[in-house]
């Protein structure tokens, strides 16, 4: 059992940047592979990065790769999403997710979930 704790969410305005973490309690953290998605209002949850159980992998929706970095501390139990040149269509409520094993982009697979952090990109 993980349970998980985003912070970092706030209002920007559109071209800056913010970062999120994702803060995992337990001791076998390093056997998860961690996720963001993102919930815009009135829009489906969507996939927004990945990450390996050693950081050495990553994954990202297409439309973000380059601006956004998804990393992780392992001896911290936090992963973190550096998110720059953020648009108003970034806006959404940003969720951390965990699994055993290999990432996956699909939310059904991950049976552990953050509460969620409101990021809002202002125009």
């Amino acid at each position: 059992q993980v349970q998980l704790v985003e912070s970092g969410g706030g209002l920007v305005q559109a071209g800056g940047s913010l970062r999120l973490s994702c803060a995992a309690s337990g001791r076998t953290f390093s056997s998860y592979a961690m996720a963001w998605f993102r919930q815009a209002p009135g829009k489906e949850r969507e996939f927004v990065a990945a990450i390996s159980t050693s950081g050495t992998s990553t994954y990202y929706a297409g439309s973000l790769k380059g601006r956004f970095t998804f990393s992780r501390d392992n001896a911290k139990n936090t992963v973190y999403l550096q998110m720059n040149s953020l648009k108003p269509e970034d806006t959404a409520v940003y969720y951390c997710a965990a699994r055993s094993g290999v990432y996956s982009t699909i939310q059904a697979h991950y049976p552990y979930w953050g509460q969620g952090t409101q990021v809002t990109v202002s125009s």
